[in-house]
């Protein structure tokens, strides 16, 4: 049962993902006055623009898949009975 999991959280994580990247991006939109955050080799940021963006992009990302993944995994045990982390 627990194979029958691995396609299903290889989803979630893809789906999360997603996820997270179209929320950090209308997160940016909201907080700057620009459509796309910095890019780590983009000359004309400095490293006290660069890294806040990244390190709010990382939070966002890993806090929306950490609960998709989670609710994957819920889903999974009220359907098969088994939690697929055990």
């Amino acid at each position: 049962m627990k194979l029958l999991y691995k396609p299903l959280g290889i989803l979630f994580g893809v789906l999360g993902g997603l996820l997270g990247g179209m929320i950090f991006k209308q997160v940016w939109k909201r907080i700057s006055d620009e459509d796309d955050a910095p890019k780590a080799t983009a000359s004309e940021y400095g490293w006290s623009e660069v890294l806040p963006a990244a390190a709010l992009q990382g939070a966002i990302f890993a806090l929306i898949k950490a609960a998709v993944d989670r609710g994957g995994a819920i889903g999974f045990r009220k359907l098969t009975g088994i939690w697929p982390g055990d």
